[in-house]
């Protein structure tokens, strides 16, 4: 198999095409020729020069990535770009890229992941993005508080980071609505749907004040650890396709 059949089939797999307007990122093969015959596939959530280098030292020949090295187009090839590209090139490694398609699968991403961890039922498509989706809603089995929630999130790879809460709704909580990553900008989109917490990664300083005026929990699980479940969930679809495959874990702690 080369690089260019398994991005095909990605590809349609994540429905790329419907997230090519709203995306900065584009998605699909960023770097490498579709020729590249590939064997062994490493999966990493950031294509950073620390992932691309371990890729290479497990031998592989594509590496998977959420973040890749191009957002908005690349003018020139130097300082972090050409880090990135220049060992990519020289240790003949393809880069593959699923951005916010992967956030938005509902059963390979993100908060698909995310949801999958809690054991949600009742599960709908949430964040609404250019007509797309990029989460997930769904509902617990029972109510719980919001630090029992919280807690259900601590064995996410944090870096050693604490689960963060801005705790500014409910008593108990029971419907959950979920964007991965940076996702406060949907705290809106979660009270209009009746949401009772919103789970992102990372915060923002007016999310703090938005929560507390609007009567919101929102949990702050990671940047990083919210978004290692879309990856992974494609390593294991590759791996059926009889490829070997490494996970490279690189927490950033945001």
């Amino acid at each position: 198999m080369n690089a260019g059949d398994i991005a095909a089939r990605l590809d349609d797999r994540l429905d790329i095409e419907a997230y090519a307007d709203i995306d900065a990122s584009p998605n699909g093969l960023q770097v490498g020729p579709a020729s590249q015959p590939v064997e062994h596939v490493a999966f990493a959530v950031d294509a950073a020069v620390e992932t691309i280098d371990r890729a290479d030292e497990v031998g592989a020949d594509l590496l998977v990535t959420h973040h890749g090295i191009v957002w908005g187009g690349m003018e020139r090839v130097t300082g972090t770009n050409y880090r990135r590209v220049a060992p990519l090139i020289d240790n003949d490694l393809a880069l593959y890229v699923a951005h916010l398609p992967l956030d938005g699968h509902q059963s390979l991403g993100n908060a698909a992941g995310v949801a999958d961890l809690l054991d949600l039922n009742n599960r709908a498509p949430f964040g609404s993005m250019g007509g797309e989706n990029i989460g997930q809603q769904g509902t617990l089995a029972g109510p719980q508080t919001v630090s029992e929630l919280a807690d259900s999130l601590e064995g996410l790879d944090t870096g050693g980071q604490p689960v963060q809460v801005l705790d500014f709704g409910p008593s108990t909580v029971e419907d959950v609505a979920i964007v991965t990553g940076s996702g406060v900008d949907w705290l809106q989109e979660a009270v209009e749907a009746d949401a009772d917490v919103l789970i992102t990664g990372e915060g923002k300083q007016k999310a703090f004040h938005e929560a507390r005026e609007q009567g919101m929990h929102v949990v702050l699980a990671g940047h990083y650890a919210t978004e290692t479940f879309g990856v992974q969930s494609l390593q294991t679809v590759v791996e059926d396709w009889g490829l070997e495959t490494t996970y490279i874990d690189c927490p950033t702690g945001l």
